[in-house]
């Protein structure tokens, strides 16, 4: 590679990995596996930079190689993960056992699909448009709004629609 090819490569990466890495973190919540996949997916667009800097946006070409990574990792997982509704306990309890909302929004984005929980990360929380989370995914923008509106629907069942709208009173 030549040096100006790595300068633009070290220069882009400086630029996106934290933003990657947060998408890649909500989708998994685990930072030690977000950060492999998008040291994975940076270390195959090392590999394919010349393709990756010619794209019309490579920030959208690198996103989509994090979330593909995650996503990958995931159905390899899912073969050997046993459903359940009870989460593990993790750590210890604190003091105030109050109810968070803000950790039971992230309990239940955890129970979601893999790729509801993409569509509900790249939308809400990465701010993308539907045509924008379709390209990252690989999938119809159809799609997309279906699987936005199943992951709505169970989120809701599951934590309430004064959680998603936010308690007001």
């Amino acid at each position: 590679m030549r040096p100006d090819d790595e300068a633009d490569f070290e220069e882009l990466v400086a630029a996106l990995a934290p933003r990657l890495h947060r998408a890649a973190y909500a989708i998994t919540r685990d930072h030690h596996l977000a950060e492999d996949a998008v040291q994975a997916a940076l270390g195959k667009a090392w590999a394919r930079w010349r393709r990756v800097r010619r794209a019309d946006q490579p920030e959208a070409y690198l996103r989509r190689m994090v979330i593909n990574e995650v996503l990958s990792w995931r159905r390899r997982a899912a073969a050997g993960e046993l459903v359940s509704d009870q989460l593990p306990e993790s750590g210890e309890p604190s003091r105030d056992e109050a109810y968070d909302d803000t950790d039971a929004v992230w309990r239940a984005l955890g129970r979601l699909a893999p790729r509801q929980r993409a569509v509900v990360v790249l939308r809400y929380y990465e701010g993308l448009s539907e045509a924008e989370i379709a390209d990252t995914l690989g999938i119809r923008p159809g799609t997309v709004k279906s699987q936005a509106s199943a992951a709505l629907a169970h989120l809701r069942s599951s934590l309430g629609e004064h959680v998603l709208e936010g308690d007001r009173a």
